[in-house]
């Protein structure tokens, strides 16, 4: 049987411990053998967990024999690493013990020096902080774990089980990793990686097809009436319906902003042509607040109305002129 080490240190984040004993102490072989064997380890027999105490097990002496070693990230990933923690998890990778880290376990992992001259990951925003106090790390912020064999680590929060399932994975197989991801109501491989969470700072540069129109238009510049859909009424400057969706090219290119095409010599750019009578059909088809009854007028209240069809009046001879107007009953109404 698989044994794993979880190590909680200092101000261990609950959620990050919690995710490696949920995902192997789930995990079945088939006929319904437990694959892993877990350790809460501690240098403490009581550790601080920011809401609660947590009382560990086993101590240091639980990470000796053990196959793979966990190190869940803390609320004070900065904070020194004791030398006694150090020192453990230096004996047990020269043992060949497989190591991984999630969120900011990634720090206590590091300072022991074994990750140097590897890539690796953490949570987004702390992976500014990682290259800078570590410079050997090759750190690679958009992604959601990495394996390099002996070690691994893994972003933040969710990622940690994304790890913790690659690692079933790679111990017993797609079969019994899958059977845990569905315990877990966790895909078994996520698209994507964290950059989609990454929050930026700066405004996003229009790319693809839209970059050579926004650079064709100058600035308070309307849009060109290139489609039925987009005219604009007089005063009017954006219009209510949105662009059609890009490709998923576009949507997800990261590549510079693209130069707008040239036209053909004596040839006028798309949209500067004025909209045909089938285009000013459609768009009037489409404002429909012109086409709802207007209020009557001054004028229009001494004037019959025609009546709509099919209505059944009990005094035919009543029709719709001023007496509506005045306040007299509706006939029929």
């Amino acid at each position: 049987m698989h044994t794993v080490a979880v190590l909680a240190l200092d101000q261990v984040i609950p959620f990050d411990l919690s995710t490696p004993i949920e995902a192997f102490s789930r995990a079945r072989l088939p006929g319904g053998r437990p694959g892993y064997r877990i350790r809460v380890c501690a240098q403490r027999p009581e550790i601080d967990a920011g809401a609660f105490t947590l009382r560990a097990p086993w101590g240091l002496d639980g990470l000796q024999g053990a196959d793979t070693i966990i190190v869940p990230g803390t609320a004070t990933p900065f904070a020194p690493l004791p030398g006694a923690v150090r020192d453990a998890l230096r004996a047990a990778a020269a043992a060949g013990t497989r190591m991984a880290s999630i969120c900011s376990g990634a720090f206590p992992l590091a300072a022991t020096g074994l990750l140097d001259g590897l890539r690796v990951t953490t949570h987004w925003i702390l992976a500014d902080r990682l290259a800078a106090d570590h410079p050997r790390l090759e750190v690679a912020p958009d992604v959601l774990y990495v394996d390099n064999g002996q070690f691994l680590t893994s972003a933040g929060a969710a990622a940690g089980l994304d790890l913790c399932l690659h690692l079933i994975r790679r111990d017993y197989g797609s079969a019994v990793a899958a059977d845990a991801a569905r315990l877990s109501v966790m895909p078994l491989e996520r698209e994507g990686g964290q950059a989609q969470f990454i929050a930026h700072d700066h405004q996003v540069t229009p790319r693809g097809r839209r970059a050579g129109a926004a650079a064709r238009l100058a600035p308070g510049q309307p849009r060109p009436h290139s489609h039925p859909r987009r005219h604009l009424r007089p005063g009017q400057d954006e219009h209510p319906y949105a662009d059609p969706p890009l490709p998923r090219a576009d949507r997800h290119d990261t590549a510079a902003v693209a130069a707008p095409r040239p036209h053909p010599a004596g040839a006028a750019p798309a949209g500067d042509h004025p909209p045909s009578r089938r285009a000013h059909r459609r768009a009037g088809r489409l404002r429909l607040a012109d086409r709802l009854p207007r209020p009557l007028q001054e004028d229009d209240r001494r004037q019959p109305q025609r009546l709509p069809a099919g209505l059944r009046l009990m005094r035919p001879e009543l029709t719709c002129s001023g007496a509506w107007a005045q306040g007299e009953p509706r006939a029929g109404w």
